[in-house]
């Protein structure tokens, strides 16, 4: 009977390697450009219903345990239970890394696990998306009395509410909410791309990109937004500035002395 198991895993996890599709999702050496084209084919397949429902077998669950996880991307969405990255993108088991949190904002813990995604897993590209509808982001338009956890959540995201608010002083609510979801996305992704020199410079180098995206839960359609529009303010004058204070510590250090 071992002798049998045995041979049944070689069998599948062979068959596994032989399957050019399952070869092409796991091969890390995949660009964030091929990434970013079997995400929106994915998609794509989910908006007409013919979903493929890939690498979601028992041969693909041998592979990624035995061989580990090298997935093409890290997607940094919500927790709404509409928004289900895996079957949004029609991808299967090791395929893309997954951060869930309401809102799709970026803070300390959300940013670490997609800096694991890139540097750790040296997944190329990071997608933040944001959806149509989105409680945390109309909780925050609404200015809504929230429970402290909660409130500390989407704090985040007040600032891209604001910035909405600014830019539409006379919208109604479905507009501004529509406009804030959008600057939500922005916003997530500054946060990130500030807190984590990690990401910031795997951006820099070339070797990741982030980019942002809008999923609508009716049509199931993603639109995709790019990067951020200040990145490269944001990718290169974090460094700069670290110098700056590092010089003016320095300064300061002498004259105390």
């Amino acid at each position: 009977m071992k002798r049998i198991s045995l041979a049944m895993f070689i069998l599948i996890v062979a068959a596994a390697l032989a399957s050019p599709t399952l070869a092409t999702s796991a091969n890390p050496g995949i660009s964030a450009d091929e990434a970013m084209r079997v995400l929106k084919a994915g998609n794509a397949r989910y908006v007409e219903g013919k979903l493929q429902h890939p690498h979601q077998d028992r041969a693909r669950r041998a592979l990624t345990a035995g061989q580990g996880q090298h997935p093409l991307a890290t997607v940094l969405t919500c927790s709404d239970s509409r928004t289900p990255a895996e079957i949004i993108f029609d991808q299967g088991i090791g395929d893309i890394f997954v951060v869930r949190v309401a809102g799709n904002v970026a803070a300390t813990d959300e940013t670490g696990t997609i800096e694991y995604g890139v540097a750790n897993l040296a997944a190329p590209l990071v997608v933040v998306m944001g959806h149509s509808q989105c409680g945390a982001v109309s909780a925050v338009v609404d200015n809504a009395k929230l429970p402290p956890n909660i409130a500390k959540l989407v704090a985040p995201i007040k600032p891209a509410v604001d910035k909405a608010r600014e830019a539409n002083p006379e919208a109604a609510k479905d507009v501004l909410l529509k406009a804030a979801i959008t600057d939500n996305v922005w916003q997530a992704m500054e946060d990130m791309l500030r807190q984590s020199p990690i990401i910031r410079e795997k951006v820099k180098d070339g070797q990741v990109q982030v980019v942002g995206a809008l999923y609508d839960l009716d049509s199931g359609q993603i639109q995709w937004l790019g990067p951020h529009p200040d990145q490269a303010k944001l990718v290169g004058a974090q460094k700069g500035a670290a110098g700056k204070s590092g010089k003016k510590g320095k300064k300061a250090k002498k004259s105390g002395e």
